[in-house]
């Protein structure tokens, strides 16, 4: 399978379809997009992109919360488990979509409160809206 990038100017992008994560609820706004295609730059290994099978102009940079120095304890319903096809917590990783925050001068933002939860070996993701959001803050000395 070929896919086009069309944020990163590729095409024609060879894609092996068994590596590629199923949205069965999509990720909020963007619900019609079930498939995406997990990746990173070259040497960049901090930030990952989720690139939209289904729409070629979607694509959503993610980064794992210890990297903006976050944890998370999340509690998942059965119902969102079998949406994942969640056999084990060890199964899981959780990512959160980043962004560049025009309102605060162009700040790199990420939004916390609607983390992605992937299971990386059935190949299953989805958004978890938070109602309330209490991530814990590591400060860590550099």
């Amino acid at each position: 399978m070929k896919i086009d990038i069309e944020r990163l100017g590729l095409q024609n992008v060879q894609v092996d379809p068994e590596s590629l994560f199923t949205f069965p609820q999509g990720i909020a706004g963007f619900e019609s997009c079930k498939r995406f295609k997990l990746f990173h730059e070259e040497g960049k290994n901090t930030v990952f992109w989720l690139q939209s099978i289904d729409d070629s102009t979607l694509m959503f940079p993610i980064v794992t919360p210890d990297a903006l120095d976050i944890e998370y304890q999340i509690e998942l319903s059965d119902d969102e488990c079998g949406v994942l096809e969640l056999q084990s917590a060890d199964e899981a990783v959780v990512v959160v979509i980043v962004y560049r925050d025009e309102a605060q001068g162009g700040r790199i933002a990420a939004n916390t409160r609607s983390p992605v939860i992937l299971n990386l070996k059935a190949r299953k993701g989805m958004q978890k809206i938070l109602q309330e959001v209490h991530p814990t803050l590591l400060y860590r000395a550099r």
